[in-house]
């Protein structure tokens, strides 16, 4: 037997412990075949073998992103995008000058990306839009998400005024008199979304299709959707059928707050609908607090104030613990993996109660619930991550010192809270299992950074300082989230996640050795190497070349 494919010459980061390292690998059949020294996998080699001479490039299992919204992102790269300008008022409110006059068609200018950490306070002022869009509805969402900045006409569409009470998931910001100053937090944003034009079908498998190519050209060969709805969720399907979705999804099916049990049967028919192709929807995404920097996460104390003391500030519980618990046992015991959004020390308790309550109801499964983000963790509920099979789903690129942190951040948690954040080295010494997400579109997906902050706590660009480094990860533990751990919560860990014989070939070529990346973290020189995706193959079919 000949093998269809192989790799020669290289440095082969397997992430597979029987072999950590080898020189090549042969594919056949779209599987792995061998992976050894470069004259073992010779023998492999026939008239109809294709052959990557790698030159010393590394080999590596393709990245797996844990949560990640590219439906949102897909759409949102097409709309008034200003995630990457300076952060300054002027410099967003000439980008929407511009995207609305080269478009005025629009009902509506819609978009995305500004940082709250431009504004005093993290508020947006409606007149900055107003001056510049002040005829249609302009809405744009924030970085993180969980806010958006609205102009007047949006407003008086949505009929929020003073009179406007807030809902109760989240925070119409106002001035001194009460009038909405422009910005919404959380659950507020439905205020005005819902009079929003939604996108057509088309525009979502077109954006779905625009993020699959940028996330291929990473060397992201599988990811976990982490905020699908019933549009969206119809989209993925259609890709996957007609075999346009190359990349392996698992969509976590969102989780109506405000609906409760009624949404069950929903989920399931949605779930069955996914049987062909590489999407799975076998996963329910809870959102169960918002963020610190806007003093929505849930804590189990209170925020400071600007003066430093304690306030009445507690954050938001999206769903209350005991429906929480209600509903992560129904989910459990149909089979579902339960997709937890946790920021907050009580969200992320809240979150691990309500799985504690299922496993005593239903028992142990293989359902591999996981909770996203824990920023900030209880240290008496680190060990129960590994008690009670959850896998610590960690976004580390936001492990760094910014002005999200250093302005709207720490000094409302305070240094002891503070120095608790993203404890992702304590959470493995307690024997959780790590994946690795980065929650793009919020942030980027290149894994290359992710790795590096897991291991530096320091940002790729060398700004800013260290960020409490007693939390930092080992290379070979970062790689390893990255790879198999997200591919565990994807159940994907017995196919892919690694270079081994008998897996899959979903594999990357990155353009230098690999050897020894981040391991200069431990000796205080946190210098990023910036490497880039040759080649990417799923299942030995080449899906990305630079």
């Amino acid at each position: 037997m000949r093998a269809d494919l192989a790799f020669l010459n290289g440095h082969v980061v397997t992430v597979d412990p029987a072999r950590p390292h080898a020189e090549a690998v042969a594919v056949q059949g779209g599987r792995i075949v061998a992976v050894g020294s470069t004259p073992e996998v010779r023998a492999w080699i026939g008239p109809g073998t294709e052959v990557v001479d790698l030159s010393g490039r590394s080999l590596v299992p393709g990245f797996q992103d844990a949560h990640a919204h590219p439906c949102l992102a897909g759409i949102e790269m097409r709309q008034c995008d200003v995630s990457g300008l300076p952060e300054d008022p002027a410099a967003y409110a000439a980008a929407v000058a511009d995207y609305a006059s080269a478009h005025p068609e629009l009902p509506w200018i819609l978009g995305s990306g500004w940082a709250i950490s431009a504004f005093p306070g993290g508020i947006a002022s409606r007149h900055v839009l107003d001056a510049v869009v002040p005829d249609r509805p302009v809405m744009l969402v924030n970085r993180d998400g969980h806010g958006a900045w609205v102009n007047t006409a949006a407003l008086d569409l949505a009929g929020i005024d003073a009179a406007a009470p807030d809902p109760g998931d989240g925070r119409i910001e106002r001035d001194a008199v009460g009038e909405p100053v422009g910005t919404l937090q959380e659950g507020a944003i439905k205020l005005v979304d819902r009079y929003a034009p939604d996108p057509h079908q088309s525009e979502i498998a077109d954006g779905i299709l625009e993020a699959q190519r940028y996330l291929l050209s990473l060397g992201i060969t599988a990811w976990q959707d982490a905020w699908v709805t019933p549009r969206q969720h119809a989209a993925y399907t259609d890709l996957a059928g007609d075999g346009r979705l190359l990349a392996r999804v698992v969509g976590c099916l969102w989780w109506q707050r405000d609906r409760g049990a009624d949404q069950i049967p929903e989920l399931v028919e949605q779930r069955a609908d996914a049987t062909t192709g590489r999407y799975r929807a076998t996963s329910v995404k809870i959102m169960q607090d918002g963020v610190c920097e806007n003093f929505t996460a849930a804590m189990l104390t209170p925020y400071l104030d600007e003066r430093g003391r304690p306030s009445d500030r507690v954050g938001i519980s999206f769903v209350e613990p005991d429906e929480v618990a209600r509903q992560v046992t129904a989910l459990d015991r149909l089979g579902f993996q339960v997709h937890f959004h946790a920021i907050g020390d009580r969200a992320v308790r809240e979150c691990l109660d309500a799985v504690a309550v299922a496993r005593a109801t239903n028992g142990p499964s293989d359902n591999r619930h996981h909770v996203a983000h824990l920023q900030v963790i209880d240290p008496s509920d680190r060990p129960r991550f590994a008690e009670l099979g959850v896998t610590a789903n960690m976004q580390p690129l936001w492990a760094h010192h910014d002005a999200y942190q250093d302005e709207l951040t720490i000094p409302f948690l305070g240094p002891e809270r503070s120095a608790r954040q993203y404890p992702w080295r304590s959470l493995a010494a307690a024997g959780a299992r790590l994946a690795m997400g980065s929650d793009w579109n919020v942030s980027t997906p290149n894994p290359f950074e992710l790795i590096h902050v897991a291991v530096h706590r320091h940002h790729p660009d060398g700004r800013n300082g260290v960020f409490y480094p007693d939390q930092r990860l080992t290379l070979d533990q970062a790689l390893t989230a990255a790879t198999m751990g997200s591919a565990y919560v994807n159940h994907l860990d017995g196919s892919t996640g690694s270079i081994t014989p008998g897996k899959l070939a979903d594999l990357a070529v990155v353009d230098r050795t690999l050897a020894g990346f981040g391991r200069r973290a431990l000796d205080g020189d946190p210098t990023f190497i910036d490497a880039t995706i040759d080649l990417t193959f799923i299942e030995g079919d080449l899906v990305h070349e630079r």
